[in-house]
């Protein structure tokens, strides 16, 4: 599958900004939302902001209240409390008017089996005032081969890309992509995440949640992790990995002499471990990687199946919550 572009921007389509929105405020503000299902806390307290022309990720394991989280910043669930605001606009009170702005894709969205794509897009362009040339929008989004075909013959990557379609079709200012590609294969995903982060870089917000750790980690400019309903840490993907696991590795084979004399004073190097041939470094420091390096050099080491091992947003989780991300 080919990475395809999101259409450019239909002029007639636009919606006019609000002007108390400044390109500086934020478009998203959560404030202590809390959501309860009986005795259930799905979400706990959640504070958070999403700058305009960001991708925002809320990520997490399943049932960690991310999709309760959305749904409530959307509109389509009432909170039973806190204070929540897009676009300047109250989802609750306000919904109609949002919904003119916004653009949504669930996690569990279907079609009829034997609708056909340019059916589906068609019943969509109906809701709404003003719309993207949609014969572009399929174009762009590598849907124009399937527009005669019915939605139970797509695969699971274009059934993804119709959806986004459909959320694309009256040009929101921000999209709300629910666990997008869960389920689809790397190449299917690799092709949506293109799409994405195409949105983003024509000017739109895009808020997501994702439990795929690479995901976030290749898409999102900020991430805030909740786990059990609470945010635990929020911030740039790398700056979490440099703030909570600082440590990265360094494995390589040698047979000359004396490699363990030779690296024992790397500066940074915080543990050294070798069996048989094999030397796994561990240690900190923007210059720990070079200083291996020319340890291996000034000491003529002669090195076989060298590499580095770094810190992900995957390490991070587990070190916060002491539990690897669950499906």
């Amino acid at each position: 599958m080919e990475p395809v572009h999101p259409p450019a921007i239909h002029r007639n389509s636009m919606v006019s900004v609000d002007p108390k929105q400044s390109a500086a405020s934020p478009v998203i503000e959560v404030v202590g939302l809390q959501k309860s299902y009986g005795s259930l806390t799905a979400v706990d307290g959640v504070s958070f902001e999403v700058q305009r022309g960001e991708i925002f990720g809320l990520i997490g394991p399943n049932g960690a209240g991310k999709t309760t989280t959305m749904e409530c910043v959307e509109g389509h669930r009432r909170p039973d409390s806190g204070k929540i605001r897009v676009l300047g606009l109250d989802p609750v009170r306000q919904g109609r008017e949002l919904q003119k702005r916004i653009g949504v894709q669930h996690q569990d969205a279907q079609l009829q089996k034997r609708i056909k794509v340019w059916e589906a897009v068609d019943l969509w362009a109906s809701l709404y005032e003003a719309v993207m040339d949609t014969d572009l929008l399929l174009e762009q989004l590598g849907l124009t081969e399937k527009r005669n075909a019915w939605f139970m013959t797509l695969s699971g990557g274009q059934k993804q890309r119709l959806f986004i379609a459909l959320a694309l079709i009256h040009d929101p200012e921000i999209v709300f992509l629910d666990e997008l590609t869960t389920g689809l294969d790397p190449q299917a995903r690799r092709a949506i995440w293109s799409l994405v982060t195409g949105i983003r870089d024509r000017g739109k917000t895009v808020f997501l949640t994702t439990h795929l750790m690479e995901e976030a980690e290749r898409l999102c400019d900020r991430v805030a992790i909740i786990e059990h309903g609470k945010l635990i840490e929020m911030d740039a993907p790398a700056a979490l990995v440099t703030k909570h696991c600082p440590q990265r590795g360094v494995v390589f084979s040698s047979d000359t002499a004396g490699v363990r004399e030779a690296v024992e004073g790397i500066e940074g190097l915080t543990e050294l471990s070798a069996e048989g041939e094999v030397y796994t470094l561990l240690g900190t420091g923007d210059n720990f990687v070079s200083g291996v390096l020319d340890a291996i050099s000034q000491n003529q080491i002669r090195v076989r199946d060298f590499r580095t091992e770094m810190p992900t947003l995957e390490d991070v989780f587990l070190k916060l919550t002491g539990h690897a991300i669950r499906d």
